[in-house]
């Protein structure tokens, strides 16, 4: 395929009187909705929504600092306080494609958020990202034999 023939990249059409959910808050303004996972076989997960995250100066580390935080204080973490929460993954953005696991995406590993130092925005989030904060020793075990015990 010549480099005249390469499509050019994806980009939403939409009416310019309304504005999509990335669109809506700045960079330093944005909204992440992370779901804290407790086991993935009976798919236990919380929602955390973080308002106001500037994604431009917070990092990866400094993100699951803060989730972790908050599932130490906050009285509806309580019973997912035992687990080692040590592995940050997006699950999605705004306008993007879901997957039909509904905890997590099994594919696409290298959406797993390893570098601590990096910045939100230089790994992709915006305004709307969720994300899933997880074990990663389970999560292993799940992605090998993914089959969940209460449907």
């Amino acid at each position: 395929m010549s480099s005249s023939t390469v499509p050019p990249p994806f980009v939403p059409v939409h009416d310019s009187e309304e504005f999509l959910a990335t669109e809506l808050l700045p960079l330093t303004s944005a909204t992440l909705t992370i779901r804290i996972i407790k086991s993935f076989p009976f798919r236990t997960t919380k929602n955390l929504v973080l308002k106001d995250v500037d994604l431009t100066t917070m990092t990866v580390g400094q993100l699951m600092d803060k989730c972790r935080e908050a599932v130490h204080s906050q009285v509806g973490f309580k019973l997912y306080r035992q687990v080692q929460l040590d592995t940050l993954k997006k699950y999605t953005v705004a306008h993007g494609h879901k997957t039909q696991n509904l905890i997590i995406n099994l594919d696409h590993d290298e959406w797993i958020l390893s570098d601590m130092a990096q910045t939100l925005v230089a790994v992709g989030c915006e305004n709307e990202t969720e994300l899933s904060l997880f074990n990663r020793a389970a999560y292993d075990e799940f992605k090998a034999h993914p089959e969940t015990k209460w449907d």
